[in-house]
């Protein structure tokens, strides 16, 4: 069997009003902004049988082996993954996901503390780690990671924050993992008068013309945050993070532990199960400067290597990822019928077009923005149309 989804849409200030009713068809009818649609079994947004009116979660739970396979029901015992959609109109918060073991000791001590799950002040939802997959349906801008030390330092001598002189200097002496740590510590702590001096003297800045093209970026990002989050310590972000521009059908991973904000587009995100995030700037929400430099691994990610590099077969493109967790993969779908053989439980998208897709004589035609669940007991399904589909499995 196969089961269509119903799916839980997340109303976040910084989502797309239009994004989603335009791209997938997805229904606004307050007009309200439609940031993530949730395709998965997390309790904070579970998907349902349609058919059925069953949660996801319940059917797991009742079928566990025969709709995860034995080998994800015992090493994962849930749904691994946690499949989006994703609508950005304003910029995410600049965030750090903990890993594995951090997180499992992060929320029993949070659970020990008394803090509520819903608490403004909590850091840790569940106990798992949050490694993540972007695949950009349309243009999209985010930052992820820590540019090379040396080109941190060539920006801020470029822009010349002159109240950050002496910081930029000792990142100089010590360009290392324990000199950026330093560095990023203090930029997250900037307060009072020499805040608001460093803030000055960048915003100073965004009206110049002769500077390179890399810092021209870093300040236009700059500037364009400031519109929304003024006097936030997160507008010096994009001079020490790497800046990153997908075109459609491109795609990034990140790493837990990295440093990194989603800035404004629509992309299609798979992750580990997780709904864990440390923030850095950007957000009136809570910010625990401690635990996020804790969480934080102070290492560059070299521009070159952000982007995934696809493994083509045919008419799909596999996006390879250094995790267990989830695998993701685009197909481009003709008239001929070609058969999938499910090797775990997998969530299939329609990205665009219309797709039959048929398992055990049940077909189930999906249109732009629907989505299925197949279990690991299907064996195999077939598909058919003229389309584009993403499926996401472990």
């Amino acid at each position: 069997m196969i089961y269509k989804l119903n799916n839980v849409i997340q109303n976040y200030a910084w989502g797309s009003k239009d994004s989603l009713s335009t791209l997938f068809g997805v229904d606004n009818p307050n007009h309200e902004p439609q940031a993530e649609l949730w395709m998965g079994a997390h309790p904070n947004g579970c998907s349902k049988l349609e058919a059925q009116n069953v949660f996801l979660s319940d059917y797991l739970n009742e079928h566990r082996e025969s709709a995860l396979g034995q080998y994800t029901a015992d090493r994962y015992g849930q749904l691994p993954y946690l499949f989006k959609v994703l609508a950005a109109r304003t910029p995410l918060s600049i965030q750090v996901h903990p890993n594995k073991r951090n997180s499992e000791l992060g929320f029993e001590r949070e659970n020990q503390l008394g803090i509520e799950l819903t608490g403004g002040n909590r850091n840790y939802k569940d106990p798992n780690h949050k490694p993540e997959l972007v695949y950009a349906i349309t243009s999209y801008k985010a930052m992820n990671g820590f540019r090379p030390i040396e080109d941190i330092i060539a920006m801020f001598e470029e822009v010349g924050i002159n109240t950050l002189s002496d910081d930029v200097a000792a990142l100089k002496k010590n360009q290392d993992s324990e000199g950026l740590k330093t560095f990023f510590t203090l930029i997250l702590k900037l307060s009072g008068s020499k805040q608001k001096q460093a803030l000055a003297d960048l915003e100073q800045f965004y009206a110049l013309t002769n500077l390179s093209a890399s810092a021209k970026q870093a300040l236009q990002y700059s500037r364009e945050f400031s519109e929304h989050y003024p006097g936030d310590n997160g507008l010096l972000a994009p001079l020490f993070l790497n800046i990153v521009e997908l075109k459609p059908g491109q795609a990034m991973f990140l790493h837990a532990e990295t440093p990194h904000a989603y800035v404004q587009g629509t992309a299609l995100e798979v992750m580990a199960s997780s709904d864990n995030v440390l923030r850095a700037g950007l957000t009136p929400k809570h910010i625990d400067v401690g635990e996020l430099v804790a969480n934080t691994r102070f290492e560059s990610i070299a521009p070159n290597d952000i982007l995934l590099k696809p493994i083509k077969l045919e008419s799909r493109h596999h996006f390879p990822v250094p995790v267990d967790d989830f695998k993701f993969d685009v197909v481009d779908v003709t008239r001929s019928e070609k058969k999938s053989h499910v090797r775990s439980a997998e969530i299939v998208f329609c990205i665009e077009g219309v797709v039959d897709i048929i398992s055990n004589s049940k077909l189930i035609t999906l249109r732009t923005g629907d989505s299925i669940f197949v279990p690991y007991s299907a064996a195999e399904y077939k598909y058919k149309g003229k389309g584009r589909i993403a499926r996401a499995y472990n």
